[in-house]
């Protein structure tokens, strides 16, 4: 069967991990008609936009895509290419799962939790005002009005939007790929001790929808700060994790932490209709071009593309050959070895072909 992706390669050192993902793809032997699109940086270059028209149009027609890391700058300069997308393909889902892989250096062991993050609200819903603006006072006057609480003048405003159609539709996207994947309990994760109306509201309808699966899944509940301990200390306890936007982004990077970091953790952002599959890790523009940076997160994030493609096996067959060759630890990039200034460590290319002549070993 033949697959129609768009490619967006990405900024830093993008091009390279995508390109590098893109070969061990291809080399499963299955058939995908690639549809290369830019995005980012270069797209400002060309198009004077950072997401073009033509790169969701592109996504909406093949329905499927893949990602390199695009850079977002901090406090100021454009929004994340990547929550715009998130947004415009209402892609709600975020799945991030976190194994561990023998070779990788890590401080535990047997690490297998899958973090399911809500996409399109919370903070992250974008909704902010600029401190100093008329507005922005104007909505200070309204909330206080409204509130009975007092805020400060010079304050810049943000809105946490937590809705009961975003929220059960998240925790069911949790509690199904719990039920198709074997897991054995999902967590809902909150801070409705303090937001007792926009978490609170999130706890509700995490525990309405695990009614449905009673008797099937496990289902309980942790304060977001307490979660973070319990990690740290006990991960083994927890399997499938759900959470509200901004959690989720903080808890998927500490769960990053415990496989061994955010260089071979994959990442998928699902709708109902398409999906869009990225690493975890930023675009590191200082290694653009040096063929250095690990490649594994980009490959993973292939094979849970190649998953939701129906094509298990060949799915099977790439994760396979990627943790043999993290396991015996000669073709690996610098981070992958014991000592990061091994002399005998890989490029990001040469990596790639490491993994590509174990599948067709």
């Amino acid at each position: 069967m033949n697959h129609k992706v768009t490619l967006i390669p990405g900024d830093g050192i993008g091009r390279e991990v995508s390109f590098a993902a893109k070969r061990c793809i291809d080399a499963t032997g299955v058939k995908i008609a690639w549809e290369e699109q830019i995005a980012g940086e270069e797209a400002i270059a060309k198009y004077g936009t950072v997401l073009p028209a033509n790169v969701l149009d592109s996504i909406r027609r093949n329905k499927v895509a893949i990602k390199g890391p695009i850079i977002t700058p901090v406090g100021k300069g454009f929004r994340s290419v990547n929550v715009q997308l998130r947004k415009a393909l209402d892609l709600y889902a975020c799945l991030r799962p976190c194994k561990l892989i023998k070779g990788v250096k890590s401080r535990y062991t047997n690490i297998d939790l899958v973090v399911v993050r809500e996409n399109t609200e919370d903070l992250y819903a974008g909704i902010e005002f600029s401190q100093g603006l008329e507005r922005t006072q104007d909505i200070i006057d309204n909330l206080e009005e409204l509130s009975g609480i007092a805020i400060k003048k010079d304050s810049a405003i943000g809105i946490k939007p937590i809705s009961i159609s975003a929220s059960k539709r998240i925790v069911k996207f949790a509690f199904d790929y719990a039920v198709k994947n074997n897991r054995r309990k999902v967590t809902a994760i909150h801070k409705a001790n303090i937001m007792k109306e926009t978490d609170g509201l999130f706890l509700k309808c995490a525990r309405d929808v695990s009614e449905e699966y009673k008797g099937r899944i496990e289902f309980e509940d942790r304060i977001v700060d307490n979660m973070c301990m319990q990690l740290v200390q006990k991960p083994e306890l927890y399997d499938v994790l759900v959470l509200p936007n901004l959690y989720g982004d903080i808890l998927s990077d500490l769960c990053a932490g415990l496989i061994g970091g955010l260089g071979i953790a994959p990442g998928a952002n699902i709708g109902d209709s398409m999906a869009l599959f990225e690493a975890v890790h930023g675009s590191a523009p200082k290694y653009t071009g040096l063929d250095k940076v690990n490649p594994t997160a980009m490959i993973l994030s292939g094979v849970l593309m190649l998953r939701y493609l129906r094509e298990n096996d060949a799915a099977d067959r790439l994760e396979k050959a990627t943790e043999e060759v993290i396991a015996e630890g000669k073709y690996v990039t610098y981070d992958l070895k014991k000592d990061c200034n091994d002399s005998t460590s890989v490029g990001t290319s040469q990596m790639a072909d490491a993994i590509i002549e174990r599948l067709n070993a």
